[in-house]
């Protein structure tokens, strides 16, 4: 693309006014007036083909991998140019709405040699996926006169993942207090399902642990020990629908619920069990596959990073066949969703009897304090009465699917979203001292 640069716009104006007096004092040589626009556009021609062209210059982006909500990361755009290269060059980088830049999106390029880079600061605002798809490059001509502007496409992708800072430290207390260190199961005697060794019986130990035949074989009395199983399968299944976009405290729901999943998964990962990620509105999105190990955490987090916001309603039967149909062994499933009455969870109830049939469910909820407050609020008008009555409502109708769950054998944590992380994992680490995985 070529067009002119705000020095011809001036010169255009400039050479009005001399032209606009030609005509008043001659008019029979009114055309002389028209010599500077004629002189003007000559030089635009020029200005035009020369120098270097569109098609002299490849430019290309460099950005981090991966940044944190909230935190810094810097793209670089790095231009060549094939021959004689212009002295100011210009350049602006493209992205979508969840990065935003610290300044500008753009800037001149330093050039030396016909290359040169320019370097720019943004700030991750959303998780998710950011996308860089396009920078416009565009550079004057030997006068001045005319811009050269070209779009290079560049597909540029950095994974904005949630801070995991607070994770990180929240999980490692929640290690220290189980005793879990660097993938090994706690082990207690007579718990557990996984033989571990045997011993002499001693008294006050359970006759269950008696290993009656090597008994026998010994002539005295061995007990079988055992200790807590190391590769259970946990799926963490995350709803994107819209109940689950909706804001808590400015983030939404779907946020939380990442955040959630994220301390859970590095737990477990620390504990010796196998984590997948699981998301799903109208139709499944993101489905991983099982990783073992503390190194895996990454894995999880960077495709946690791929679970988009949704306006969709979530299709709980679609989503739990798929994901019933890929367990091929029994699996604690976390199901973060929200509902907001006993029609649209009529569909997911009808699903739930058939998944903890042979599968461990717990459903993780926030608390819907907006309702509750709207319903503990001291009425001053007919509206806030009304008002009172349907949250009311709407929170009676909640604890009525949340008792069904429950009769349907599901686990059910109900929980404020900032309490949500912790009464996930010490929820996981109870079913792991039950012996319910």
């Amino acid at each position: 693309m070529i067009y002119p640069s705000g020095r011809a716009v001036w010169a255009a104006a400039a050479g009005a006014v001399p032209a606009f007096l030609i005509a008043l004092a001659l008019p029979s040589a009114w055309y002389l007036g028209l010599m500077w626009i004629c002189l003007l556009l000559a030089f635009l021609g020029v200005d035009a083909t020369t120098g270097p062209g569109l098609t002299a210059l490849t430019a290309r982006l460099q950005a981090a991998p991966q940044a944190g909500v909230g935190g810094q990361f810097a793209v670089t755009v790095d231009a060549r140019f094939a021959g004689e290269a212009p002295t100011v060059v210009e350049a602006r980088i493209g992205h979508d709405q969840r990065v935003a830049p610290v300044e500008v999106a753009g800037g001149k390029l330093a050039l030396a040699g016909g290359s040169g880079a320019l370097a720019v600061n943004f700030r991750a605002l959303r998780r998710g996926l950011a996308t860089f798809d396009r920078v416009w490059v565009r550079w004057r001509g030997p006068f001045g006169l005319v811009w050269k502007q070209t779009t290079i496409p560049t597909g540029g992708i950095v994974a904005i993942l949630p801070d995991v800072s607070s994770v990180r430290d929240a999980a490692i207390s929640f290690l220290q207090r189980e005793a879990i260190q660097e993938g090994q199961a706690q082990r207690r005697a007579g718990q557990g399902r996984e033989f571990e060794s045997l011993k002499d019986y001693q008294p006050g130990m359970g006759r269950r642990m008696i290993d009656w035949k090597r008994s026998a074989c010994h002539g005295k009395l061995l007990a079988r020990e055992f200790r807590i199983e190391q590769n259970n399968n946990i799926v963490l299944a995350i709803d994107s629908g819209r109940l689950m976009c909706e804001p808590v405290d400015g983030i939404p729901k779907v946020d939380r619920a990442v955040t959630a999943a994220l301390l859970s998964a590095f737990v477990a990962l620390r504990g010796g069990d196998l984590v997948s990620l699981f998301s799903f509105d109208a139709r499944p999105r993101v489905a991983s596959g099982s990783v073992r190990g503390a190194g895996s955490f990454a894995e999880i987090q960077k495709r946690a990073a791929e679970i988009e916001y949704s306006t969709e309603e979530a299709n709980f039967t679609l989503a739990l066949t798929t994901l019933g149909s890929k367990l091929d062994r029994r699996s604690l499933v976390v199901i973060f969703t929200d509902f907001a009455d006993t029609i649209s969870a009529e569909l997911m109830l009808r699903t739930v009897g058939r998944i903890t049939e042979r599968h461990l469910v717990l459903f993780v909820l926030m608390r819907d304090v907006e309702l509750e407050s709207l319903a503990d609020e001291r009425p001053r008008s007919p509206e806030d009465v009304a008002r009172a009555v349907v949250a009311g409502k709407l929170l009676r109708e909640r604890q009525v699917v949340i008792g069904k769950l429950k009769l349907l054998g599901a686990h059910v944590i109900e929980s404020d979203y900032r309490q949500l992380g912790p009464s996930l994992v010490e929820r996981y680490l109870q079913f792991k001292r039950d012996d319910l995985l």
